[in-house]
């Protein structure tokens, strides 16, 4: 028996509007804003970041204050380059996590006993496996080569 298919809603209207559908509903909806920061109202209204409500407004011919435009550009940029900074630490951390242990002894440190001591793959073991992947490498290679048909 088939799963049977959940119906999401989908959002109100006025967030999937276009940018020509926004500013021809927003013309309407101007005169009926009662709050007292009109690019928050709309941003929230119609589902846009700040920069994009604030464009629309002025395209509208709503007068804003360029002090607190310059102020929301700013932020907007402080926060893009806030948000760049915590991925470029966050990837840091990751590859910082992911790096190999060794020691003269162990080319690969697995992990260590309960007594404190290191084990894992020796360097012995490594250059081994290395040259075993060489081999197989060649062999894959060679087999590529044949017509599998």
């Amino acid at each position: 028996m088939p799963k049977k298919q959940t119906h999401h809603p989908l959002p109100p209207r006025c967030k999937r509007m276009s940018r020509p559908a926004r500013v021809q509903s927003a013309r309407h909806w101007l005169p009926t804003y009662k709050g007292k920061n009109i690019v928050r109202g709309y941003r929230k209204r119609y589902g846009v970041d700040w920069l994009c409500a604030v464009y629309e407004l002025q395209m509208l011919g709503v007068e804003l204050d360029p002090a607190y435009v310059a102020h929301l550009q700013t932020t907007m940029v402080q926060q893009r380059l806030e948000r760049q900074h915590r991925k470029q630490q966050r990837k840091a951390e990751r590859l910082q996590e992911m790096t190999v242990e060794s020691d003269e002894a162990y080319a690969y440190i697995i992990g260590y006993t309960s007594g404190g001591v290191s084990y894992g793959v020796t360097w012995e073991e490594w250059e081994a496996l290395e040259d075993a992947g060489d081999v197989l490498e060649e062999k894959l290679s060679d087999d590529d080569r044949q017509a599998p048909f």
